[in-house]
């Protein structure tokens, strides 16, 4: 019975292995700046508002555009590179494992039979830095699709072959 446990011991050992944070492959660097430039369209909207209200009020000077710009300072140049350091990902025989969030943490664990479709995306805002979102899509309901942003554009069109390999495996 002693080495029935030591056995099981083991193969659990080698499993939580593949699930180290060591492990996990990080995604490209030239994420932080694609993300700075999407936060910062995304920014122009407040500070309009900010600007309108600024001088329909007009009372007191700077009360919403100094805050707002300040605000938007923070997000733009802090949050993508925080956001950059939480996404990881690692492929195992059998599944992939992705890591995320900056606020809240996402470890999400996508057998590679359950997924049913992989997409490549590239936006106007990736492409001119060479990145992709890779999606996978799979069976069920809750979170049927995950997305794994900032990969090299090469890497994620690897990354679906590989995966697409491991499917075509599995189902022979």
């Amino acid at each position: 019975m002693q080495n029935l446990d030591d056995a099981a011991f083991a193969d659990n050992a080698r499993d939580d292995a593949a699930f180290d944070d060591d492990a996990l492959t990080a995604i490209d660097p030239r994420y932080i700046p694609a993300t700075r430039i999407n936060y910062a369209l995304l920014m122009l909207f407040p500070i309009v508002g900010g600007v309108i209200l600024e001088y329909s009020l007009g009372r007191y000077p700077g009360a919403f555009l100094i805050p707002l710009m300040a605000a938007a300072a923070f997000i733009i140049l802090r949050v993508p590179g925080r956001k950059f350091r939480q996404w990881g990902y690692h492929m195992a025989p059998g599944h992939i494992r992705i890591i995320s969030g900056y606020l809240f943490n996402s470890d999400t664990i996508v057998p590679f039979g359950r997924v049913q479709h992989i997409d490549v995306d590239q936006g106007p805002i990736q492409r001119p830095y060479g990145l992709a979102t890779l999606t996978l899509h799979t069976a069920g309901n809750h979170n049927s699709s995950v997305h794994l942003p900032g990969l090299a554009h090469a890497d994620a069109l690897a990354l679906r072959e590989l995966i697409r390999a491991h499917i075509k495996r599995d189902m022979l």
